[in-house]
């Protein structure tokens, strides 16, 4: 075997460990227990006054509940969309609902946003 031929199948092993990985972080969101949280297990939410696939949580509202951002290159992928914000900011969507995480939360698996205001909602899929 020459040095090229090892050397390439030693890159073929590393994509195929690899690959998973990236594909799953390409993903917007898991869900975990009925719920959607981001990559590192921060529950995700909806806000009833976000309408038409359109976030209505900015400054302040945005500072408690930062948007799950998406970038600017960021795809549709089935029910996940994006969303442009009022500051041109691409954001996640799920079915047109805008998502959130919430900083009164501290560690993963955190809910305490549920029914906040009677406005704020866990996202869970359909």
């Amino acid at each position: 075997m020459t040095p090229m031929t090892v050397s390439f199948k030693a890159l073929l092993l590393a994509a195929a460990v690899a690959l998973p990985g990236l594909a799953m972080a390409a993903d917007p969101a898991m869900e975990k227990d009925g719920m959607f949280t981001d990559h590192k297990g921060m529950t995700l939410y909806t806000y009833d006054k976000d309408a038409d696939g359109k976030s209505n949580c900015n400054g302040q509202c945005a500072e408690n509940w930062p948007p799950l951002m998406a970038g600017s290159d960021a795809k549709t992928m089935g029910k996940w969309t994006v969303v442009k914000r009022d500051d041109g900011s691409m954001q996640w969507a799920y079915d047109d609902d805008p998502l959130y995480t919430y900083k009164g939360d501290e560690k993963a698996g955190d809910k305490a946003g549920e029914g906040k205001g009677g406005v704020w909602h866990i996202a869970k899929p359909d």
